[in-house]
């Protein structure tokens, strides 16, 4: 069945979709390096469980894993597609790695014009080689190896959401929301290239699921209008901007409805608690939970997640029970 991890990469973002078709997305990347052996991957596990804390902030921004690393820990051992959302660091930090370590048959990208200044990189946290990987990927021919696809709002095609033959809604279930042309355009022409950044409803069995990318108003105006019948009361949201509050307009969240939405990594303070606890809607942090895991069982998304400290704190309170699952790694923290 299909199951969705979100993983713990620092103030970045990394999502690993285990399709049923048996196809592997990784929707982009961050924190990625070297494999390494699974004794030292082992050693690292045992030494992150044992500094985590009970009290309030349950600090794990500060125990990051390494997307290589875990992936091969949950024997993820290919990657079809690789589909980076918009063309920030924080989403492509280690692609040099992951790619040599699972070189991807398909690479989603948008025509963007994005560059960075030379002088930029003396002060940057993350590496000059990335940006330059990524830049030669996006000048290739179309149908070089990985095969790279600019695909755009409401458009089909084979394996994304059409199996072999061309048959609507029996491939990997992704829909694309957004970008469209026009956002890509005005992408380029302002240089906030999170307004070109891909919006994908992902469909598992009766669930759905959201990846927000770094979408900003521009884009959530544009998926209102095309596509509200289809991303009402959605089941799982992994919010935009890592749910970042970055001055924007929450009112999808009003027609969306998610049953939970994953955060990902920023300080508290720029975090948009508000927008969802005003109206009610349960939310997962990283720094809570560690790395989360969505599996699709029957009819329930299980979720799962790795800080077992965290997953007892929420039974307690919650009155229910957690266990550990050997298949994922992880602890079991509800159901939607």
């Amino acid at each position: 069945m299909p199951t969705i991890h979100f993983l713990n990469v620092r103030e970045g973002d990394c999502s690993i979709i285990q399709h049923g078709t048996g196809r592997v997305s990784v929707i982009d990347v961050c924190n990625a390096k070297p494999s390494q052996s699974r004794e030292s991957l082992l050693e690292m596990a045992s030494a992150q469980y044992a500094t985590r804390s009970v009290n309030g902030n349950f600090n794990q921004k500060a125990h990051p894993v390494n997307p290589v690393a875990y992936m091969q820990e949950h024997a993820i051992n290919s990657i079809f597609r690789f589909i980076l959302t918009h063309p920030d660091m924080d989403h492509l930090d280690g692609i040099t790695a992951l790619f040599a370590e699972s070189f991807p048959q398909v690479f989603w990208d948008t025509n963007n014009q994005k560059e960075i200044d030379d002088s930029s990189w003396s002060s940057s946290q993350y590496d000059r080689a990335d940006w330059d990987y990524y830049r030669t990927l996006r000048g290739t021919n179309p149908q070089a190896n990985p095969q790279r696809l600019t695909n755009l709002s409401g458009q089909n095609g084979r394996y994304w959401n059409e199996d072999e033959h061309g048959n609507r809604q029996r491939g990997d279930g992704i829909t694309i929301l957004a970008p469209t042309q026009e956002l890509v355009n005005g992408a380029n022409r302002t240089g906030d290239y999170n307004d070109c950044s891909y919006v994908l409803l992902y469909r598992a069995g009766d669930k759905k699921i959201i990846f927000g990318g770094d979408s900003h108003d521009n884009s959530w105006e544009h998926i209102l209008n095309n596509w509200e019948a289809e991303i009402q009361d959605i089941d799982l949201l992994i919010a935009p901007h890592h749910g970042r509050d970055s001055g924007r307009s929450y009112d999808f969240l009003d027609v969306l409805k998610p049953s939970l939405t994953f955060f990902g990594n920023a300080r508290s303070e720029h975090l948009a608690y508000d927008a969802w606890y005003r109206r009610g809607l349960a939310i997962v942090t990283n720094n809570q939970a560690n790395c989360m895991i969505a599996d699709l069982s029957g009819s329930l998304l299980n979720i799962y997640v790795t800080n077992e400290t965290y997953a007892r704190a929420f039974a307690r309170e919650a009155g229910s029970n957690t266990w550990y699952d050997q298949q994922f790694l992880a602890w079991y923290l509800r159901s939607v």
